[in-house]
């Protein structure tokens, strides 16, 4: 009798334990980090008949009541899975310390559904590739007009939003779809932020975009800044030369902005950087964060 009660004992112990311990097996996941100041809106957009969504960050001093009236400089970023981590990253010091005048993020996703690769080979390239690559090519008008049609006034109804002040921020093939809105409708933005700018594109067809420019007009009212890593360029990058290009990005980015300043427009403003050390792959943070600190320091 005895030991069938301790038996009996030993077993109920055992299921308690096991019950206790049960909640630890199901705990929930610990909760994702959030980005403070910001939102997530979807659109889908009839022009491509894709839906993409945009990521959005309001400055710290967005709510206060001393600014429900004011108007704030908005920054567009392609790319925006990558390029609106690091805007928000390297703005929220700068932001919190006013060392920058506050201003809008907005990141545009790739296309809902699909892989980076084939959202931005289509969507931010001007011209269809003629080597036939595997992915479709040739997007970027349908694409701006996306985002002058769609995706800009959504922000901008949505938000308190200077027109007058947008910027357009893009790496890699993001600064090729730059140059190429640079060319066609400079207008639309204020100023460009463009790194490692995919000038070789379609053989070099950004440099003819801008000789039809140069015939057709004779100003062009942007600010533009370029920068490219010093190690894009064949053989430029020591014990990792996986990471260069076949061609020589370095030397385009300069024959580009050689180009721009020989035609003296008398409103373009020019401004170019090399990044010591940097590959395709690092670049934009560096050349983002220095011509943000040109563009929005407070001058006090």
């Amino acid at each position: 009798m005895k030991n069938r009660f301790r038996a009996s004992l030993l077993a109920l112990v055992l299921a308690s334990s096991f019950a206790l311990a049960e909640p630890q097996a199901v705990a929930t996941a610990p909760p994702p980090f959030q980005v403070e100041h910001s939102a997530v809106l979807t659109i889908a957009s009839a022009t491509l008949k894709r839906s993409y969504e945009l990521y959005v960050k309001l400055p710290p001093g967005y709510d206060k009541p001393e600014n429900a009236q004011r108007r704030y400089p908005v920054l567009y970023l392609n790319d925006g899975p990558y390029t609106f981590q690091v805007a928000s990253g390297v703005t929220r010091v700068p932001f919190n310390h006013g060392t920058f005048e506050e201003f809008v993020l907005v990141g545009v996703s790739y296309a809902l559904g699909e892989d980076a690769v084939t959202s931005r080979e289509r969507d931010l390239t001007p011209l269809v590739d003629i080597r036939g690559k595997p992915h479709a090519t040739g997007g970027a008008p349908e694409y701006l007009r996306f985002l002058k049609d769609e995706a800009m006034p959504l922000v901008e109804t949505t938000y308190r939003i200077d027109p007058n002040r947008r910027t357009l921020a893009g790496q890699s093939f993001g600064g090729l779809f730059g140059i190429w809105v640079l060319f066609n409708q400079p207008e639309l933005f204020q100023n460009y932020i463009l790194t490692s700018a995919s000038l070789w594109y379609d053989q070099r067809a950004m440099f003819d975009a801008e000789a039809a420019y140069a015939k057709a007009h004779a100003d062009l009212k942007a600010n533009l800044y370029m920068a490219i890593g010093s190690t894009e360029h064949p053989g430029g990058c020591g014990d990792a030369p996986a990471q260069c290009p076949t061609v020589d990005m370095v030397a385009q980015q300069a024959a580009m902005l050689k180009r721009l300043g020989a035609r003296r427009y008398k409103n373009l403003k020019l401004h170019g950087k090399v990044v010591d050390g940097a590959f395709h792959t690092t670049t934009f943070p560096v050349g983002l964060l220095w011509a943000l600190q040109d563009l929005y320091l407070a001058r006090k």
